[in-house]
């Protein structure tokens, strides 16, 4: 089989993992607070800070999206709030990150400094021998928090984080299952970032 053909295959073989990995959302899932033992989930209203009731249709979509992950772990959503017995909090956040990254294509070695005293750096090569330049991208961090308050004494009883990674800033089609990683195993805490694969809704 020439290298052609051998590479042909690679990126076919690649295109259908990447399709089949498409419809599940890998996290890094870090979880605070104090969940009392003896204490279950109840009656829940969302909390708004001032900055979210000014972008309010942001943030109804936020709530939306949360609404079957605190309901799939024993919340219940209470329209008006008044008799709550929590208080959520969410926030959403994107961030990029500019780094060079290899790329499985193109062959990674180190080339020899051109004079003394400078050193070697790692440049992509492909086929071996040729010189070229790193690869510089930008990633994205999309970070969901959930925050939950005893609606009563105002004592923070639990909260989490989910971070994904990826090429694009928007958070389409990837809230669910961001609310669903940072509530999953709650009231769990305490254990570090762990990572957590949820599926995405269709």
């Amino acid at each position: 089989m020439s290298m052609w053909s051998r590479l042909t295959l690679l990126i076919i073989a690649l295109c259908l993992s990447g399709c089949a990995g498409m419809s599940m959302l890998s996290s890094e899932v870090t979880a605070y607070g104090n969940w009392p033992a003896e204490r279950k989930a109840g009656t829940y209203a969302f909390e708004r800070l001032p900055s979210q009731q000014a972008r309010l249709d942001q943030q109804q979509r936020l709530e939306a999206a949360a609404r079957p992950a605190l309901q799939a772990v024993g919340f219940k959503w209470l329209s008006e709030g008044k008799a709550a017995e929590y208080l959520v909090q969410l926030q959403a956040r994107s961030s990029a990150n500019e780094r060079s990254r290899s790329d499985p294509f193109w062959a990674w070695q180190s080339v020899p400094p051109p004079y003394p005293g400078r050193p070697a750096r790692p440049y992509y090569a492909y086929p071996p021998g040729l010189w070229a330049h790193p690869l510089d991208i930008t990633s994205y961090e999309r970070e969901v928090v959930v925050l939950i308050r005893d609606a009563k004494s105002g004592q923070t009883l639990f909260e989490s984080h989910a971070v994904s990674d990826g090429s694009s800033p928007s958070f389409k089609g990837l809230l669910d299952a961001l609310f669903n990683a940072a509530l999953k195993d709650f009231p769990q805490a305490g254990t570090g970032p762990r990572r957590v694969t949820t599926p995405l809704t269709p």
